[in-house]
């Protein structure tokens, strides 16, 4: 067994990676950029060494500084984790040259499975369904659109070296492959050094399954079951469950035994994960297309770790030392139901933009997961487990991918775990930049999610304008309104007893008008009970003036609350969507409606840059008229691209950024007339 190994990764999975480590005896060396001198991963880690600038081209792409950073500790290993080098053939090659062993895959099935074109070659020709399209080479837009033409719309445009939704592209029509053509091959030479770019069929309403399969150097491979993967947002995943609603034992076993194939015909070790459209419910299991391989371990494994109770790090360091696998096929099983909600730093009431930022406030539901070695400790405190690798008072930089944490939740049945889930993002606190916990709140109580009704248009198809807060029942807003009159009324006893008006006695009960949205509501408290329109609710909870978190018990429902004042009352977050509560005493209520309300600003004339990011290209010049549709600018923001169109016809009246200039969030860019 190793006694050192490098990680040559960042954030949540080098955390993770270390625990596994340190478990088993094994000293680790974490390698980081300017960027994270101070994140938890670099403390966490035996040994630290500095590899260059905060853009991962200048750092944790440098095959030669991770290697350089082995030979200075003498680290006997690398775990590439995913993303950066983790699937870069060549960086296996040179470890190989250096007696430094890979802990993954051989380079010879990196360099078959990692390329998407090659890949699909090699699936096609071993018998496996692939998805219909043009694997050669494409030699230009014009090139692409002929492609298409021919394929039949809608097309996939992807990136050959692409992952985690980056360098895709769907095309509807001829037009669609003009704008974002071009676009794709970027993003891959950006994202990945490789620009290029692959066409395939886009398959409508489709399933995204995953089949996790495991492999050592004496040629047992395994499949660990699968995952679901269809809940997703621009072609990048933001839930994953195991096992999956969809998938029977027969479906199961028929997908398992092709990806073990597959695997086995590149002599492949190590876990490695092959992903799968499923076009229909057809139990035979023959129903899906390959999609691709990703020959490193994934974002989503923690599902996998709870419902088998097997650690995927610890066996791939095992596998990487020459042990074989100590399990077989039949000792696979299923043990229960885990989901995994990805927090990612963007802001789901604009659309979804990127945020960056410091994490002014950060605390997950529980401790970050502890790795304990036992199956049960695979799934954290009491079905709880946090992946994450940030701290509070630290940056999301934009150099980086947007993810905050990984939730994971695991219960006996499908609905406890998503019950878990919701009382744990209820829990979650996190400020100072945007984030989405309540848009996935507000996906676990869907009643299409909670039905297993899924495909990877889920997003698209319920929140086709956008996300606006989880719609509360009428219930919750009833309970809000009394929680609102005895937070007031604390507030207000608070204030007097500063004040000394009362001398220390205590504050009578009081009357309050409290407007919950757009619904207003009488709040009486008496001495026994909390009217609410003259009708009484169940509510206990112990609130401190100056708590922002409180547990609260409406009912027979137990809720976690998160307040933050507002000028005339608060605004409470739960349950997946953020509550403003405004709060008065009855006999002034009346008087808030001759307020005059501030008329906001007209940004109609304005091309606003949406989120923080580098202005790529400027389509337009001053005095040049646009019409509606058309492209005016685009903005790079955590290694996307985002184009921005004129919403109308008019003429530019000014120009106020150049290309290769940083916008803040709001800058103005263009000015229409």
């Amino acid at each position: 067994m190793f006694k050192k190994i490098l990680i040559a990764n960042r954030g949540e999975i080098a955390c993770r990676v270390i625990k596994t480590a340190k478990r088993m005896g094994i000293a680790t060396v974490a390698v980081y950029s300017d960027a994270d001198a101070r994140a938890p991963f670099v403390g966490m880690a035996d040994e630290a060494v500095h590899i260059g600038p905060a853009p991962a081209a200048e750092s944790y792409l440098l095959a030669d500084r991770i290697i350089e950073a082995c030979k200075q500790t003498g680290a006997e290993a690398v775990h590439p984790g995913y993303g950066f080098l983790s699937e870069r053939a060549s960086f296996v090659e040179a470890l190989e040259k250096e007696g430094i062993a890979f802990i993954g895959p051989p380079a010879g099935a990196i360099a078959a499975m990692g390329d998407k074109i090659e890949s699909k070659k090699l699936a096609k020709e071993a018998g496996v369904n692939v998805v219909p399209g043009f694997v050669g080479e494409i030699r230009d837009t014009d090139h692409a659109v002929e492609i298409s033409g021919d394929i039949g719309y809608p097309v996939m445009m992807k990136a050959s070296a692409g992952g985690g939704g980056k360098g895709m592209r769907l095309a509807w029509s001829e037009q669609d492959v003009r704008d974002g053509f071009e676009a794709t091959k970027r993003e891959g030479l950006n994202s990945f050094g490789d620009d290029r770019v692959f066409i395939e069929k886009f398959i409508e309403n489709p399933r995204h399954i995953e089949i996790q399969v495991l492999g050592d150097k004496h040629g047992n491979i395994l499949y660990l079951n699968e995952r679901e993967c269809s809940i997703q947002r621009r072609h990048q995943k933001v839930v994953e469950e195991a096992p999956s609603p969809f998938v029977t034992p027969k479906m199961r076993k028929a997908m398992g035994e092709q990806c073990v194939a597959l695997a086995r015909a590149v002599d492949y070790h190590s876990a490695g994960t092959v992903e799968l459209i499923v076009s229909g419910a057809d139990e035979t299991g023959e129903s899906f297309y390959f999609l691709e391989m990703n020959t490193r371990l994934q974002v989503e494994h923690p599902v996998t770790e709870a419902i088998t109770g097997i650690d995927l790090v610890e066996q791939m360091i095992r596998v990487a030392a020459g042990e074989k696998l100590a399990m077989t096929q039949d000792d696979i099983g299923i043990d229960g139901w885990a989901i995994e909600n990805r927090v990612y730093a963007e802001d789901p009431y604009r659309g979804f933009l990127p945020s960056i930022g410091r994490l002014v406030h950060y605390q997950p539901p529980e401790e970050p997961w502890a790795d304990d070695g036992s199956a049960n400790g695979r799934r954290g405190v009491d079905g709880i487990r946090v992946d994450d690798g940030v701290y509070e008072g630290g940056e999301v930089s934009m150099f980086y991918d947007p993810m905050i944490a990984k939730l994971v939740t695991w219960g006996e049945t499908r609905d406890e775990a998503a019950d878990l889930q919701v009382a744990a993002l209820d829990a979650f606190r996190i400020e100072g930049l945007g984030h989405n916990v309540d848009f996935l709140s507000a996906l676990m109580q869907h009643p299409r999610f909670r039905s297993g009704e899924l495909t990877t248009g889920f997003i698209a198809e319920e929140y086709p304008d956008g996300f606006e807060g989880a719609p509360p029942s009428d219930k919750l807003k009833r309970g809000l309104a009394a929680i609102g009159g005895v937070i007031a009324t604390a507030d207000a006893d608070r204030a007097r007893r500063i004040d000394q008006q009362l001398d220390g006695k205590t504050a009578p009960n009081g009357d309050w008008a409290v407007r919950v949205g757009d619904t207003d509501f009488a709040v009486r408290l008496g001495e026994d009970a909390i009217l609410v329109d003259e009708t009484e609710v169940e509510l206990s909870f112990d609130y401190t003036p100056g708590d922002r978190t409180v547990a609260v018990e409406l009912g027979d429902v137990e809720l976690t609350i998160q307040l933050a004042p507002t000028r005339m009352g608060y605004d409470i977050t739960t349950r997946g969507a953020t509550h403003s509560l405004r709060i008065l005493p009855q006999r002034i209520a009346h008087l808030a409606d001759h307020m005059i309300e501030k008329v906001p600003p007209d940004l109609s004339k304005m091309l606003i840059c949406p989120m923080p990011g580098l202005l790529v290209s400027l389509h337009v010049a001053e005095g040049e008229e646009v019409q509606p549709g058309q492209p005016l600018a685009t903005v790079e923001a955590m290694k996307m691209e985002n184009i921005l169109r004129a919403e109308k016809q008019a003429v530019i009246s000014r120009v106020n950024a150049a290309e290769g200039d940083s916008l803040a969030v709001d800058a103005v860019i263009l000015e229409l007339e």
